[in-house]
């Protein structure tokens, strides 16, 4: 039995982004060069090239190019002692200190047996990867259309990461729209005024099921500052 040092296989399991071990280890489906989930997705934000070997991953949609490596991030759970132990606790305390629900992992449910001939069961040609786990409407309320010179938005529906924070809706209907930078963002949840720092994810679970189905929609209040 030979023992190995974790130093020797250390290059293999460190994101070259944040330069540590991988947490939720995610791939990109086209070089197969794999990064932390979170560093990713943040990545994926400002370009659409994989970090470590420049390709274009998708023109316009990256995040559709990308696979959680649950083998991998197994491995590097079982190589580097006690980094899942960590990283739990990290998160629970998170949660805590903000207030917030701690999310239950996730159990797979049993499939019932089936009974007689199997049948073939045709799926979506089109699949949504389960990152983007948060839908959002853009609206344009609070002045009236026309006003200043933007361009209007062609699509209102986004589907984006739950990781995603304000400070990106923000920065993205800038970009989409050509606002000029003096031009003041509110970005509104029915009557809740959001902060940039804040997560989809948290907004969905601080104001509850109301952000989805009352409002539904995300304003923002373009204004000359």
């Amino acid at each position: 039995q030979r023992m190995i040092n974790l130093a020797e296989l250390t290059p293999y399991i460190l994101c070259s982004i944040c330069k540590g071990y991988f947490i939720d280890a995610t791939t990109i489906t086209e070089c197969l060069h794999t990064f932390c989930k979170s560093c990713i997705v943040r990545h994926f934000y400002y370009s659409n090239r994989c970090p470590k070997c420049n390709i274009v991953v998708h023109q316009t949609q990256p995040l559709y190019n990308i696979r959680l490596d649950r083998q991998l991030q197994d491995i590097v759970y079982k190589l580097v002692v006690n980094l899942e132990e960590r990283e739990k606790k990290q998160m629970h305390d998170f949660y805590k200190e903000r207030g917030l629900e701690v999310p239950k992992p996730a159990v797979p449910q049993p499939v019932p047996p089936s009974r007689g001939r199997p049948r073939k069961v045709l799926g979506s040609v089109f699949r949504i990867p389960p990152e983007l786990d948060i839908s959002i409407l853009l609206e344009f309320i609070g002045a009236n259309e026309g006003t200043g010179n933007f361009k209007p938005l062609e699509k209102k529906f986004v589907r984006v990461s739950g990781e995603a924070t304000i400070g990106h809706v923000e920065k993205f209907l800038r970009r989409k729209m050509d606002l000029d930078p003096a031009c003041q963002v509110d970005i509104i949840c029915g009557d809740h005024l959001l902060e940039h720092y804040q997560t989809l994810r948290e907004i969905r679970q601080v104001i509850g099921e109301s952000a989805v189905q009352v409002c539904g929609s995300w304003g923002f209040v373009p204004g000359v500052l």
